[in-house]
């Protein structure tokens, strides 16, 4: 039964509201229409409709760790402000046995997953980065590895020598389980020139992902919105990953990545509005038909934004972190992490069951 109870008027939703409820594909013009449509509480109870539909009230939560090796990085992407130079005061490569030390004073016990990223450091070799893998597998075997980007792997080929399939083997022989969905940004060459974003290209981006797929591996996905790009660039960009989950299957969640400026002092307006990302979350729901799940990103958007989210289409609030850098480098205000009661907490407070999940989505604990 639909829970719209919105009225409209206007004809094009209301087409758009019939295919939604028929199980029908929308296309780019919809979805640049709902963008520039003023009518978020219809997009949002479309988008809850959808996720009630797939998931009922459930909503997933990992306990998990972000690891980042090294911030050495030879990209300059115009939004990064993580990135430091080799020699650069507050520059840093850790040794597999320092990030040991590092996690064994952070870790709690419930931890089942290290989400791993970190700069395109040229000057170490890709053994580096193996060895990297290797020795947190060796030390926390029970612990998944979900490692790197996509743009990280297509650095690694131009480091090694090896193929995007030689440099997957290599690091799943090590333990890499899963890759992160960082490095996707925007999927526009245009974007990324505008961007400086001279990491991995569409097309890269996508080729690893698709070859991650057909190894049998389950990988994540992102878009960063609210810079240069259009309306059209972001719908786009959902439908080229819509594509290849149509191709492979292999995706296991979209993450939709709210731009954070450089400097915490940085006011309202140089910030995407709540407006805007809830509109982006719902509008992913209802374009990615082909995707179990949306998550609503804490550390982006705030604790606060993320409980309302669970009601415009998102069923993942991602996990306990400990220390994010990335975002809180290029200022973010949220929490650089939350508890494990802190997220059960939040997604009860929505009206929402939590449930605690490994990286694959598999149930480990339900709330009720």
């Amino acid at each position: 039964m639909s829970t719209l109870i919105t009225p409209h008027t206007d004809s094009k939703m209301a087409a758009i509201i019939e295919k939604v409820q028929n199980g029908q594909r929308l296309t780019l013009e919809d979805g640049v229409y709902l963008y520039e449509s003023d009518d978020l509480l219809t997009i949002g109870q479309l988008a809850n409709e959808v996720n009630l539909r797939k998931n009922g009230k459930k909503v997933y939560f990992i306990e998990n760790m972000s690891l980042y090796f090294t911030n050495v990085c030879e990209a300059r992407c115009a939004f990064c402000n993580f990135r430091k130079d080799q020699g650069e005061e507050g520059s840093y490569t850790l040794s597999g046995q320092e990030m040991i030390d590092y996690v064994e004073q952070h870790i709690h016990p419930g931890v089942r997953e290290f989400h791993i990223v970190g700069g395109h450091n040229q000057h170490v070799p890709f053994q580096y980065y193996v060895d990297s893998l290797a020795a947190l597998n060796e030390k926390y075997p029970n612990v998944t590895l979900k490692a790197y980007t996509a743009a990280e792997i297509d650095f690694f080929t131009r480091i090694s020598g090896l193929s995007i399939q030689e440099v997957l083997q290599e690091l799943m022989k090590a333990g890499l389980q899963s890759l992160t969905g960082g490095g996707a940004e925007i999927l526009s060459d245009e974007y990324r020139r505008k961007m400086k974003v001279t990491k991995a290209n569409v097309d890269r981006y996508l080729e690893v992902h698709r070859t991650a797929h057909q190894l049998g591996m389950k990988t994540h996905t992102t878009m960063l919105y609210g810079s240069v790009e259009s309306y059209e660039d972001r719908i786009n960009h959902m439908l080229q990953i819509r594509e290849l989950q149509d191709e492979t299957k292999g995706f296991l969640v979209f993450i939709p990545l709210s731009m954070q400026p450089k400097s915490k002092n940085a006011g309202i307006m140089r910030r995407n509005s709540a407006y805007e990302d809830l509109k982006t979350i719902a509008i992913s729901r209802l374009m990615l038909d082909n995707f179990d799940h949306i998550k609503a990103y804490f550390i982006n958007i705030g604790a606060q934004l993320t409980q309302v989210s669970l009601s415009f289409g998102a069923s993942d609030v991602h996990g306990t972190i400990v220390r994010e850098q990335i975002s809180h480098a290029a200022g973010a205000l949220t929490p650089a992490g939350l508890t494990r009661k802190e997220l059960i907490w939040l997604i009860k407070g929505a009206g929402r069951v939590p449930v605690e999940r490994d990286t694959f989505y598999n149930e480990i604990e339900v709330f009720e």
